[in-house]
């Protein structure tokens, strides 16, 4: 195997696992340092859709318990069906408009200029967000009702826009909602699983022709350090918002945001996709 394709996964796989959870955008990371990389043609978009699935596993593990106490309680606990009925709920907005529309937004978006555009947009979101008034009126993720995960399903459809990030608008749509920041947080992880667990099945369903056994190493390493790095991503950000907000993410946005286009339109950067 290619030591430098190797390498290419491991980053690919540390970025994936670092930004798949926290409110700043994996899908635009991934195509911004895959652009640097020189890995974004077919076979790399393949790899970042296999590598996703070693994030979803690390939130599986972080809250295997949870996950452990739902299933048993499925044929007799209200409150595990709700939960469950809760993230159905969530997930189809997003599930329905990705099927509708989601040719036409990787032709037309999934560039280094739009990806820029949404982080800067989202980061002046998340300021926006934390600086008006903040009624809580949800502090657990199980006093949730249907209409609470609707509204949340409906701006988690937001994150088809790369860039714009699926858990900034669960986790920022949860705090326009009511929700207290830990309870928007762990909902957005929750969801996270359903969400990109049909993602990952339907696109290497629809890129099957592609899986090949050599690559099997690079597949390897990029889920070991996206599962890796996705379990510190979690846990790192569930200790962090017990004493920030947001705050220091949206300027994170901003500032890269900003750096993408000004090194894009004087050519100190040659983005490929620009």
């Amino acid at each position: 195997m290619d030591a430098i394709l190797l390498l290419k996964a491991l980053i690919l796989g540390i970025v994936e696992g670092l930004t798949e959870f926290l409110p700043i955008s994996s899908t635009g990371h991934l195509i911004l340092v895959g652009d640097l990389l020189d890995f974004n043609d077919d076979k790399g978009k393949l790899f970042e859709i296999v590598i996703q699935s070693g994030a979803i596993l690390a939130v599986c593990w972080e809250y295997r318990e949870r996950l452990w106490t739902v299933a048993r309680g499925l044929g007799h606990d209200a409150g595990a069906r709700r939960f469950v009925a809760n993230l159905i709920v969530a997930f189809l907005p997003a599930a329905m408009l990705g099927l509708l529309f989601a040719k036409a937004i990787k032709t037309h978006l999934f560039h280094p200029v739009p990806v820029a555009l949404a982080f800067i947009v989202g980061g002046v979101l998340i300021l926006w967000a934390e600086r008006r008034q903040h009624a809580i009126r949800i502090q657990e993720v199980d006093e949730m009702d249907w209409r609470d995960a609707l509204k949340i399903g409906l701006a988690q459809s937001l994150a088809l826009i790369p860039g714009t990030s699926r858990s900034g608008a669960t986790i920022i749509g949860g705090l326009f909602f009511g929700l207290s920041r830990r309870a928007a947080t762990e909902f957005s992880f929750f969801l996270a699983i359903p969400t990109l667990i049909a993602a990952t099945l339907y696109d290497l369903y629809k890129h099957r022709d592609l899986l090949q056994a050599d690559d099997l190493g690079m597949f390897a390493v990029g889920f070991v350090a996206s599962f890796i790095s996705a379990f510190l991503a979690v846990k790192g950000l569930l200790r962090f918002i017990s004493r920030h907000d947001f705050s220091v993410f949206a300027w994170y946005r901003i500032v890269f945001g900003v750096v993408v286009l000004a090194t894009a339109y004087s050519g100190v950067v040659n983005w490929a996709a620009v």
